[in-house]
C-alpha cells in the first residue's frame, strides 16, 4: 500500500472502529483498503460517563492493529476521527494519552454537529440527488440525521441515542417484549420532538440510511423478501414481530443477522422505528458510504489545499460583519510574529499559523453584542458556534485564545487538551495579543520597524529609530501589557 500516494480515515465509532486507505485517481478516491473491527466501547461508559479500562484496552488493541496497518503513513495524510463514547467520556484525556504510546496519529474527538456533517459528506460524494435528502446515521451511542443538497448540508442534529445505549437501557437482561421495544419508541421520539418542525419545515423528497445497524436491519430485510433495496415501516415492523417472537437477544437467529450485531440490534431497530413513525418516512435506500468516506474526502480537499475550516471562518467573519481589513492587519501581525519565534519556541504544528489567522479573523466577533468586554463575547460567540471542519478541541483552543487576547490572562481557565500544554497555548495568546496591541490605530502602514528576539518564557521588541519614545500611547499599552504577562510568568521588554 505504500507505493501508492494513500491517504486514510479512521473512525473510532462506540461500536466499532473502521480503517479505510484510498488514494486520488483522476480527481475521484479509489478504495484501497478497509479494516473493520468491534469493539463495543459504549459498553464500557458507566453512569457517570467514565469509561472502563477494560474497554479501553480493547481499544488499544485494535489501534496497535491500524499502526501496523498505516506504518509509514505521514502524519497528515491520516484523518482519525472519535465520535460518541469518546466524545462522553470523562476520562478521554487518559485514554489518548493511553493511545498515543500505541498509535502514533492525532486523535481528534469530533462534536456531533460535526459528526453529522462529515456522515452528509460521505454520503453526498456517493450518492448524487438533485432534491433535499434526509440522511440518517444510527452508531453505537447516537443518531444523526442531516438534511441537505448536493454538496451543502441545510439542517445537522445528533441525538444522544443508539444501537448500543438502547439495548442496554431497554433490553439489559436480553429479554424482548413488546412493551420494552414501546418504552425504547417512545424515549426515541422524546429525543427527536426538538427537531421535528425544523426538519418538517426544511422537507426532503429522499431518505437515506448509513452504517452498521441500517445494514443490518436491511440484510434481514433482504432475508425475508429477495433483495429488498428499499426499508419501510411495514418491514420493519415485521422485524419486530420477529424479534418479540423470539424473546431473547441470544435466541435471534434471523438470516442477515451477525452474532456480533445480534447484541445491539433491539436498540437500533427501536430508534429506526421512531424515526420512520415520526417523520413518517415512506422508504429509505441504504448507503454503504458515510463518516470515513466523509473524512477521506475532507483531507482530499485539505491536501488541494482547500480547508473547509477556512471557508467556515470566512462565513462567520461576513455573518457578523467584522472589519475585515482590520482582522487581516492583525492577523498579517501575528502571523510574522510567529515566525519570528517558531523556532525558538518549538512551534512546529502546522495549525499553530492557522491558529493565529483565525484568531485575529474573529476576535472582534462579540464587537455586535457590546464593545465593554468584547473579548468574553467574542469567545462565547466561537465557542457556541457551528464550525464545519473544526474538532472539539479547535474550536475550544479557538475561543480560548479569542478569550484572553486583552485584558488579565487566566490560566486556570485554559483547557486541558491532549495535543497542547498550557505554555504553548500562551505562547500562541501573547503572539495575538501583540498583534492586536501593535494594531491599535488600524491603519496599514503603522510606520515602525521591529526586530523580534525571544527565549522560551520571554519576548524582546526592538523598535528602530527611538520609535516608541514617540508614541506615548503604544509605550503605555506596552508596559500594561508586560504587566499582565509578568503575572504569568512571561517577560516581555521593549524599547
Amino acid at each position: 500500500m505504500n507505493d501508492y500516494p494513500s491517504i486514510a480515515a479512521v473512525d473510532l465509532g462506540s461500536n466499532s472502529f473502521h480503517l479505510v486507505v484510498a488514494r486520488e485517481v483522476d480527481g475521484s478516491l479509489q478504495i484501497l483498503h478497509k479494516e473493520k473491527q468491534r469493539v463495543y466501547l459504549a459498553d464500557g461508559l458507566d453512569d457517570k460517563n467514565h469509561l472502563s479500562q477494560e474497554a479501553i484496552e480493547r481499544a488499544l488493541a485494535i489501534l496497535k492493529q491500524f499502526a501496523t496497518t498505516l506504518q509509514d503513513f505521514p502524519l497528515e495524510n491520516v484523518k482519525v476521527a472519535a465520535t460518541y463514547t469518546l466524545r462522553r467520556a470523562k476520562n478521554i484525556h487518559s485514554f489518548l494519552t493511553q493511545a498515543s504510546k500505541v498509535f502514533p496519529y492525532p486523535i481528534e474527538v469530533i462534536s456531533g454537529q460535526e459528526e453529522a456533517r462529515l456522515i452528509y459528506q460521505g454520503v453526498a460524494h456517493y450518492i448524487h440527488h438533485d432534491e433535499n435528502r434526509l440522511v440518517i446515521d444510527i452508531g453505537g451511542g447516537s443518531t444523526e440525521l442531516i438534511i441537505g443538497k448536493h454538496f451543502k448540508h441545510k439542517l445537522l442534529a445528533s441525538r444522544n441515542m443508539g444501537c448500543v445505549s438502547y439495548t442496554k437501557q431497554y433490553f439489559a437482561d436480553g429479554q424482548i417484549t413488546a412493551k420494552r421495544f414501546a418504552k425504547a419508541e417512545v424515549r426515541a421520539e422524546q429525543e427527536l420532538e426538538v427537531i421535528f418542525a425544523n426538519y418538517l419545515s426544511a422537507g426532503w423528497q429522499s431518505v437515506v440510511g448509513t452504517s452498521g445497524t441500517i445494514k443490518s436491519i436491511l440484510a434481514m430485510i433482504n432475508a425475508n423478501d429477495a433483495e429488498q433495496e428499499l426499508i419501510t415501516l411495514e418491514r420493519l415492523l415485521e422485524l419486530k414481530t420477529q424479534f418479540i417472537a423470539a424473546k431473547q437477544i441470544q435466541a435471534l437467529q434471523i438470516e442477515g443477522l451477525t452474532p456480533e450485531r445480534q447484541v445491539s440490534i433491539c436498540g437500533g431497530l427501536a430508534i429506526l422505528i421512531a424515526v420512520f413513525r415520526l417523520f413518517k418516512i415512506e422508504a429509505m435506500q441504504y448507503s454503504d458510504f458515510s463518516l470515513r468516506e466523509g473524512l477521506l474526502h475532507e483531507m482530499q480537499q485539505k491536501l488541494a489545499h482547500k480547508d473547509i475550516r477556512t471557508n467556515t471562518i470566512e462565513n462567520l467573519s461576513e455573518r457578523n460583519a467584522i472589519d475585515k481589513e482590520h482582522a487581516n492587519r492583525v492577523s498579517t501581525t501575528a502571523k510574522w510574529l510567529f515566525e519570528q519565534v517558531r523556532e525558538t519556541w518549538h512551534l512546529t504544528d502546522s495549525d499553530y499559523i492557522n491558529l493565529l489567522d483565525w484568531a485575529a479573523q474573529l476576535h472582534e466577533i462579540g464587537l455586535g453584542v457590546n464593545s465593554s468586554g468584547i473579548h468574553k463575547h467574542s469567545a462565547y460567540i466561537v465557542a457556541n458556534s457551528q464550525l464545519p471542519g473544526f474538532t472539539q478541541q479547535q474550536q475550544t483552543l479557538l475561543s480560548c485564545m479569542i478569550r484572553f487576547y486583552r485584558k488579565k490572562i487566566r490560566l486556570e481557565e485554559f483547557p486541558t487538551l491532549h495535543t497542547m500544554q498550557h505554555y504553548e497555548i500562551l505562547q500562541l495568546i501573547v503572539i495575538l495579543r501583540l498583534a492586536v496591541l501593535l494594531n491599535q490605530k488600524r491603519i496599514t502602514d503603522q510606520g515602525f520597524k521591529l526586530e523580534v528576539t525571544a527565549k522560551q518564557n520571554s519576548m524582546f521588541l526592538k523598535f528602530h529609530n527611538k520609535w516608541l519614545k514617540e508614541h506615548t500611547l503604544l509605550l503605555a499599552d506596552l508596559q500594561q501589557e508586560q504587566k499582565y504577562l509578568k503575572k504569568v510568568g512571561f517577560l516581555l521588554d521593549f524599547h
